[in-house]
C-alpha cells in the first residue's frame, strides 16, 4: 500500500551532506553511494523517511533496492502523514497545475510529468477519455492497484493503459506478474483526440512514448504561424503533427519524409481525419519514405534542380542516448541544419528541434547558429527559441531534454 509504515518499522536513512543539500534544493534523486546510514534492508517500493544531520525530518521518497538511484523523492519539508487522503490531494494538486493551459478543443495532454511534478519515474498522459500510465522505475510496480484506484477515483477515465520502459518489461513480468496492458476493462488500441481543434490518432498500447509526441504541441503552434503561403518540408515527420499545423496555417504544399512506412501511413490517416477543414483539404500532401538525413543530403547535392522550401522542420529522434554520444550528436545536429538551410528558398525559415537530453540547449542552439553562419554568413535572423511545453514542466537539470530554434535565412 502507498502509505507510511508504523514509526517503529518504517525504513529510515541518512545521506551525505552533499545529498542532503541537493534534496533541500529540490533535486529528486539520491544515489546509493550517498546513503550514509539505513536502519534495515529495504524493499523496492517502500516509503522511506530521510533525516538530516540534526535528526530532523528532511523528506520522504520511494526506495529502489536494485537501482543506482536508491531513493526518488516524493516530498521535502515538514513531516506529513502519507495516507489515501494525502495521495488524493497530491494528484488533485498536480492536475490543477494544468488548469487554464489548454483550449477547450484540446483533449490530449500530459497530466503528470514524473519527478518534475513530484511523481518520480511516472508519466500520465490523457488522450480523450483514455489515460496512459507509463512507469520508468520498478518502485511503482508493487503499488499499481493503488495507483489505478486513485486515478479512477480522481479522474474517472473510461480506459487506463499501462506502459513500461523497456528496461522494466522483463523484471515486471518476472518479479511482479505485471505486463503492458489495459488496467481493468480493455479499450481501444488507437484513440482519436484533439489538439487545438485538430484531430490526431494515438497508438496508446504500442506507439512510441505514450502513443504521440505531446511535448511538441507548442512548437507545432509556432510552425502554424510561420506556414502561410509556404512549401513545407517536415523531416522525421512521424505521424504528421507539424505538417497538419502547417496545412491549417496556409501552407501550399507539405512534404513528409520519414524512414517508417507506418509513420507515414499514420500521417495520411491524420490528414484524412481533418479533411473537413478546407485549409487542410486544399494542401498538396506528399509522403516520402527515406532516411531524412540521406534524403536531405541528396537533395542538397542535386543543386538547382532539387527541391526548395519556404519552411523546413527537422525534429529527429534522440541522437545521444548516453553522455559519450553527446559530441557526435552535436555535430550531427549541425550537419542536419546545414542541409536544411541549403534547401531553403530565399527568406525561408528552418525550425530545428532536439529531444537529446545529453545535448544541452546551449550546445544545440550554438550548433544550429554555426550552421546558419556557414550558409548565410551574417545574413540570418533568429526568430525564437523554445523549451518544454507548459504541461511538461522541468524542475531539475537531468529532466530537461526538449529544445527548439527558429532561424530565417537571408
Amino acid at each position: 500500500m502507498l502509505v507510511n509504515e508504523d514509526a517503529g518499522t518504517r525504513l529510515r536513512m541518512r545521506v551525505t551532506p552533499a545529498a542532503e543539500l541537493a534534496v533541500r534544493h529540490g533535486h529528486p534523486w539520491i544515489y546509493g553511494d550517498k546513503v550514509r546510514q539505513q536502519n534495515r534492508r529495504g524493499e523496492t517500493g517502500e516509503i522511506t523517511v530521510i533525516y538530516d544531520r540534526q535528526d530532523r525530518f528532511l523528506g520522504l521518497g520511494l526506495y529502489d533496492k536494485e537501482s543506482a538511484i536508491r531513493l526518488r523523492m516524493l516530498h521535502v519539508g515538514r513531516p506529513v502523514k502519507v495516507d489515501a487522503a494525502w495521495w488524493r490531494q497530491k494528484l488533485e494538486e498536480t492536475v490543477a497545475k494544468r488548469d487554464g493551459i489548454f483550449s477547450p478543443d484540446t483533449t490530449g495532454y500530459r497530466l503528470i510529468n514524473g519527478e518534475n511534478d513530484g511523481w518520480p519515474a511516472l508519466i500520465l498522459d490523457r488522450y480523450a477519455d483514455t489515460l496512459v500510465l507509463k512507469i520508468y522505475a520498478a518502485l511503482w510496480l508493487p503499488h499499481l492497484a493503488d495507483i489505478e484506484s486513485l486515478l479512477r477515483t480522481v479522474l474517472a477515465p473510461r480506459t487506463i493503459v499501462l506502459r513500461l520502459s523497456r528496461n522494466l518489461i522483463s523484471l515486471a513480468s518476472r518479479d511482479y506478474g505485471v505486463e503492458e496492458d489495459f488496467l481493468g476493462e480493455p479499450g481501444d488500441d488507437v484513440v482519436v483526440f484533439q489538439e487545438n481543434g485538430l484531430y490526431f490518432t494515438s497508438e496508446v498500447r504500442f506507439g512510441q512514448k505514450t502513443g504521440f509526441f505531446l511535448d511538441q504541441r507548442e512548437n507545432r503552434e509556432r510552425v502554424e504561424h510561420l506556414s502561410a503561403g509556404c512549401t513545407v518540408l517536415n523531416a522525421f515527420s512521424f505521424s504528421g503533427g507539424f505538417s497538419l499545423y502547417a496545412a491549417r496555417g496556409g501552407a501550399r504544399r507539405v512534404t513528409d519524409v520519414d524512414i517508417s512506412a507506418h509513420a507515414l501511413a499514420s500521417a495520411q490517416e491524420n490528414f484524412q481525419l481533418n479533411a473537413g477543414d478546407p485549409r487542410v483539404a486544399a494542401v498538396e500532401h506528399e509522403s516520402i519514405q527515406a532516411d531524412a538525413f540521406d534524403w536531405m543530403a541528396e537533395a542538397v547535392q542535386s543543386g538547382r534542380s532539387g527541391p526548395r522550401f519556404g519552411l523546413i522542420v527537422t525534429d529527429p529522434p534522440s541522437l545521444a542516448k548516453r553522455e559519450t554520444e553527446r559530441e557526435g550528436a552535436t555535430l550531427a545536429y549541425e550537419r542536419l541544419a546545414v542541409s536544411a538551410f541549403k534547401l531553403l528558398e530565399p527568406g525561408g525559415t528552418v525550425v530545428s528541434a532536439s529531444c537529446s537530453a545529453h545535448v544541452s540547449a546551449r550546445d544545440f542552439q550554438q550548433a544550429v547558429r554555426r550552421a546558419a553562419t556557414s550558409v548565410f554568413g551574417q545574413s540570418w535572423e533568429e526568430l525564437w527559441t523554445a523549451g518544454h511545453a507548459a504541461d511538461h514542466p522541468i524542475s531539475f537539470r537531468e529532466g530537461e531534454y526538449l529544445k527548439a530554434l527558429a532561424i530565417r535565412g537571408g
